[in-house]
């Protein structure tokens, strides 16, 4: 008898009682999250403005790299969305010395890959090698980032693909509410532009992407990180003959936005839509603000989490939406607070209501400690997990100096989020996640949705 029909079986066998214990028992309690423990780390200042930032980590033999830059798509003029993007593109295809077969050989032959990346505020040069080639990455890094090819003969291909995977992007409803919910939010500000047009993409020469490179890299804007298994000795070395040279560059400078708090309201017609894709929110703190960590609880409470109150009401309970969630992003000196769900069409406004109703229950009423305590262990367990690699660990140390935090922030945040209490998270929705200042954006059918909502908001739509 196999392992499945042997135990189904012997439950056949077991009286019902036996069953109903079973079925009964309530699982171990579990124990208390401990806190993040940033391990030992040596900094390096070079005399150009460089930093070297060393974290020698856990037993596998591997060395994680990333050359961290101080800029991204918010150092973008309003000419000029995802030139970063182009140029990170185009810095893969090759340095002065290397094509990017080579490259990609090099880095094979020692255990790993080049990626290159640019994000909101950083961009970055990282890759996983074997430990004892910990140097020759840097150096084969240090000549892509410093000596690029440039090569013009790739520049129509790179931005067909980019124009492409804007169409792809632009036919999604999510990312139609997405780029018009942050347009409206932050309207003079790179925050609030999401995505090119196709003639602002034709538009970029190789002149732009390098003009770009020179305005907004140097080593004073480079910090080179390096986790997990290394010769420390070597890696100095490394670093200081392959970028120790290079060019200071200006201070790392991110514009600060001011946010909007217009509430607005606005539908994007989808004629014959099943579905509303909704962004509902509004500004709030940043990571650098005494709130953030409470509203951060408060926001896992709310729609954070799978076992928060806004999922389990429209999704569990109402059946209107497979996905929802709610985000706490963190911008320079700004964040946003929203929630998002695709909900079927005719309860387009019924979801909206029931996402007002579940703020405005936790403005009014405390959680309850064991809602709360449940709440905390999760988040406190999965930032503890999530930061246990070599590249958790980076990502932590940029997050903190994008952000211009303390080392605090990350030591102290599981003692500071289990000394939130329930009447905490009521202060902080009270405070900062306010229906009457959000924002509204619906990509749907709009003679479908457009008097649900107005029903809902017991005022006119505000286009």
């Amino acid at each position: 008898m196999n392992t499945v029909r042997y135990i189904i079986a012997l439950a056949l066998l077991l009286p019902l009682s036996a069953l109903q214990a079973q079925e009964k028992e309530v699982p171990p309690k579990g124990g208390t999250p401990k806190n993040f423990t940033l391990p030992e780390k040596e900094v390096i200042s070079y005399d150009n403005g460089l930093t070297l930032v060393m974290i020698p980590y856990g037993s596998i033999p591997k060395a994680s790299i990333r050359y961290n830059l101080k800029t991204g798509n918010i150092n973008e003029k309003e000419n000029q969305v995802w030139l970063a993007d182009l140029m990170a593109d185009l810095l893969e295809e090759g340095s002065t010395t290397r094509t990017s077969r080579q490259i990609a050989d090099e880095m094979a032959a020692m255990g790993g890959n080049l990626n290159i990346g640019i994000g909101t505020h950083t961009g970055s040069l990282s890759a996983s090698v074997l430990y004892e080639f910990a140097p020759d990455a840097i150096r084969l890094m240090a000549d892509v980032l410093r000596n690029p090819k440039w090569p013009a003969e790739e520049l129509d291909r790179l931005k067909s693909d980019m124009k492409r995977n804007l169409a792809v992007q632009l036919s999604r409803p999510g990312s139609q509410a997405f780029k018009e919910f942050y347009a409206a939010i932050y309207p003079d500000h790179p925050y609030g532009r999401v995505f090119p047009t196709e003639a602002q993409i034709d538009s970029y020469t190789v002149s732009d992407i390098s003009d770009f490179y020179n305005d907004n890299l140097g080593a004073r804007r480079t910090t080179i990180y390096v986790a997990g298994n290394f010769d420390p000795e070597a890696v100095k070395s490394a670093v200081e003959q392959a970028m120790g040279d290079w060019r200071e560059g200006k201070e790392a400078e991110y514009p600060i936005a001011t946010p909007a708090t217009s509430a607005t309201v606005k539908i994007i017609d989808r004629p014959g839509a099943p579905q509303s894709t909704i962004y509902y929110g509004l500004p709030v703190p940043d990571p650098s603000n005494p709130d953030y960590t409470a509203l951060d609880v408060t926001n896992s409470i709310l729609g954070g989490s799978f076992a928060s109150r806004i999922t389990s009401n429209i999704r569990e309970d109402k059946g209107y939406t497979y996905s929802p969630y709610s985000s706490l992003t963190s911008n320079y000196k700004t964040g946003i607070w929203f929630e998002a769900a695709d909900v079927t069409t005719e309860h387009t406004g019924a979801s909206i209501a029931e996402i007002k109703k579940e703020i405005e229950i936790l403005q009014n009423e405390p959680p309850t400690q064991e809602e709360l305590d449940g709440i905390i262990n999760y988040e406190s367990g999965i930032f503890v997990l999530q930061n246990s690699s070599p590249n958790g660990i980076i990502g932590q140390l940029i997050f903190l100096d994008t952000h211009d935090l303390d080392e605090s922030f990350l030591r102290d945040k599981v003692a500071n989020m289990h000394g939130i209490t329930p009447e905490r998270v009521m202060e902080m929705t009270r405070q900062y996640i306010r229906p009457e200042k959000m924002t509204l954006i619906v990509v749907g059918d709009k003679a479908q949705i457009e008097s649900q909502i107005d029903q809902t908001l017991e005022k006119p739509l505000k286009q």
